[in-house]
């Protein structure tokens, strides 16, 4: 009796679970077509070195020579400084602006709209606005600092600016949408934890750093992935407003794999590049799961 009551069990669990994969199915059929078939492209074609015509089988080689390339030594230096200089800053941003329209004030609808509507705005229609902004003598930036004296450089022009420019422009258009999350946290914490700290004469600062902060680190984390993976996708701003340039002063690597595979044709380096930069990403999924997500209390 229990041999056939355990038969009925594992045959039903086994329909249940055809039916599940069934639903699953057309998600699972655009996965591999759309993510793993082109990763493992990718992989494949790193070991050749090829353009449209053909392919020449080339081993290690082709990564070897990637990595002395000093160009690509660039990018990745210039996408490591976006990252470090926007992701902690467009954090501390949105838990700020968060905090500030979480409060009952007047006009908070408003506020809320104004710090969020950067998100909606295309890449491609903000990278224009900034480069009205930039625009040497003429621009916005350049008429605000005059009013003071000042002698602003070429922002977009200049090696040494550029990506200080590039990065303020990324804060601009992420801190709102990363306030959404940090406001829909802030909501859903519990009331009475801040009304004991406010009985216990705690100071505003107090109840951030040991109230706040603490209970909000779920949303830090998935914000701080978001953030770092952003700072590795960006590419449509700079097609407009620099090409990369001044002498890849702006280049970064999802923009260095564009330009190496539809501009110079070299789709085995352009794989190579394309396979570093999933490295990189799945080094950043691997830290957040293995290490920070165990030091979170949910």
């Amino acid at each position: 009796m229990a041999q056939r009551t355990a038969t009925i069990k594992n045959k039903f669990n086994w329909k249940e679970n055809a039916f599940a994969y069934a639903l699953l199915l057309p998600s699972l059929i655009f996965l591999a077509l759309f993510t793993f078939y082109p990763t493992l492209k990718s992989i494949y074609l790193s070991f050749y070195s090829s353009n449209f015509e053909s392919s020449t089988f080339v081993g290690l080689d082709q990564y070897k020579s990637v990595l002395q390339d000093d160009v690509f030594r660039k990018v990745i230096k210039n996408n490591l400084l976006l990252a470090v200089g926007t992701v902690p800053t467009s954090i501390f941003l949105a838990i700020y602006m968060a905090i500030w329209v979480n409060n009952k004030l007047k006009g908070n609808g408003l506020l809320r709209a104004a710090f969020f509507y950067p998100t909606i705005i295309p890449m491609i229609a903000i990278a224009n606005v900034w480069l009205f902004i930039y625009t040497p003598d003429y621009g916005l930036l350049d008429k605000f600092l005059g009013v003071f004296g000042i002698d602003s450089p070429n922002w977009l022009g200049s090696p040494e600016w550029v990506m200080y420019a590039m990065m303020l422009m990324v804060l601009w258009k992420e801190a709102g949408y990363f306030m959404i999350f940090y406001l829909a946290g802030l909501q859903s914490l519990p009331k009475e934890v801040y009304e004991a700290a406010k009985l216990e004469g705690a100071s505003p600062f107090q109840v951030f750093r040991k109230i706040t902060f603490p209970l909000l680190m779920p949303t830090t984390t998935f914000v701080f992935i978001i953030a770092v993976t952003n700072s590795f996708k960006l590419v449509d701003h700079l097609y407009i407003m620099t090409k990369g340039g001044p002498d890849n002063g702006s280049n970064l690597l999802l923009y260095h794999i564009y330009e190496t595979a539809f501009s110079f044709w070299d789709m085995g380096k352009a794989s190579v590049l394309t396979v570093i930069l999933l490295v990189i990403l799945l080094a950043v999924s691997i830290f957040n799961y293995a290490y920070l997500d165990k030091k979170i209390h949910y």
